[in-house]
């Protein structure tokens, strides 16, 4: 591991709730897992991983807020039916509220899980280090000193985890793999993908996987009557493919990008951003991301297409 967790409450999914008035026979009490563990030790990729399979996920939640949000999520009409919350000692004085919370889940029947993320005092120590973090607990003392507060104050919530994961010799991949094995049940976590036209002139797109180039191809640019159009247009993209070189490159590219996106898939990764370039961003690399990403979409990849520069001229 060497993803260390993250400062302050984050909600990275949104629900809509019923109007009052609707009866509780119309609710569904969503499934719940509580994500703890060491600080260090991974909770942020654990979280990031339930995110990225549909959970609504809220981190640092003080404990007491638990219920609030189960009941919250059971009068959503069915958006939001799988909540995860990250519990950690940045909620210091919450902290002894969480038994409370849990017996409080267990009196109204609702299914929850308990994650714990361990790790040992070496792997710990040199994640801090490598980032230059000081521990939560250290206070004036050494990170060991924070390490071993931690555990004692966790040592009866990894008692009752119904799930522990020792990320010692784990990476960031790795760590994945095994929350998907434990919450993904049958189904394969999506990979989602944008194809991006953009054009050199202005810089390559920051936020790239993939870039590649098409500056290789006559540019429709230099025959007048087709240089005010754009790639969407039809005749422009049979230009642009009546071209030498053009339906090959389609081809094999995108063979190229089946290939990475099943080993995207096999590490983890859940986006994957393709950059099409071209000089303006205007006719060759519109056309062409217009085109890998109708393929992408076809082999069943979620794809969504943006045109950065196009119009800039």
């Amino acid at each position: 591991m060497t993803e260390h967790d993250r400062d302050g409450a984050e909600h990275v999914s949104t629900g809509t709730t019923k109007e009052a008035g609707e009866s509780a026979g119309d609710t569904a009490i969503p499934e719940l897992v509580i994500i703890s563990g060491m600080s260090g030790a991974g909770r942020s990729t654990a979280a990031k991983c339930l995110e990225d399979l549909g959970w609504f996920v809220v981190d640092n939640l003080p404990p007491a807020l638990i219920p609030t949000m189960v009941e919250l999520g059971a009068r959503s009409q069915g958006n939001v039916a799988r909540i995860a919350v990250v519990v950690d000692v940045r909620g210091r004085r919450f902290f002894d509220n969480l038994r409370e919370s849990l017996a409080d889940l267990d009196a109204k029947e609702v299914t929850r899980r308990i994650v714990f993320l361990e790790s040992s005092d070496e792997a710990l120590v040199r994640r801090f280090e490598s980032v230059r973090r000081p521990h939560p607990l250290q206070g004036d003392g050494r990170i060991v000193d924070g390490i071993e507060a931690e555990r004692d104050l966790l040592r009866e919530l990894r008692g009752d985890a119904d799930l522990v994961i020792d990320t010692s010799s784990l990476n960031v991949h790795e760590l994945r793999a095994k929350m998907d094995a434990q919450f993904a049940g049958d189904e394969k976590p999506e990979l989602r993908a944008t194809v991006m036209s953009f054009g050199y002139k202005y810089g390559l797109p920051v936020d790239a996987d993939l870039v590649v180039d098409c500056r290789f191809l006559p540019n429709p640019h230099w025959v007048p009557e087709l240089r005010p159009y754009t790639g969407l247009n039809e005749e422009v993209s049979a230009y642009v493919f009546n071209q030498p070189g053009a339906k090959e490159f389609l081809d094999r590219y995108t063979e190229l990008l089946q290939l990475i996106a099943t080993g995207y898939r096999r590490e983890g990764k859940r986006y994957v951003t393709v950059a099409v370039g071209c000089t303006g961003g205007k006719h060759r690399s519109v056309a062409m991301s217009e085109k890998v990403a109708a393929r992408l979409a076809s082999e069943g990849i979620e794809t969504v297409v943006v045109h950065r520069d196009m119009g800039r001229e």
